[in-house]
């Protein structure tokens, strides 16, 4: 199985966590949802898989590029 990094598309803060470690997520599934600038941003799962760490807690300020979860296929 490859690990994959799940990144921050954007600068912004956690406002929701979608997934758990040890879900199972779909390509494109929600895991981590960011605020910027009054929006909500999902940042969506890269592949089919499972994710196996979230780096992130709610509130918590990310920048652009950062891994905020991980997840194996």
């Amino acid at each position: 199985m490859a690990e994959i990094e799940i990144k921050s598309e954007i600068a912004g803060k956690v406002w929701q966590i979608e997934a758990e470690v040890g879900q199972s997520v779909d390509e494109d599934d929600p895991v981590v949802i960011l605020e910027s600038m009054k929006m909500e941003i999902p940042v969506g799962a890269p592949a089919a898989g499972k994710v196996t760490e979230i780096l992130v807690a709610k509130d918590e300020a990310v920048a652009e590029g950062q891994t905020i979860a991980r997840m194996e296929t």
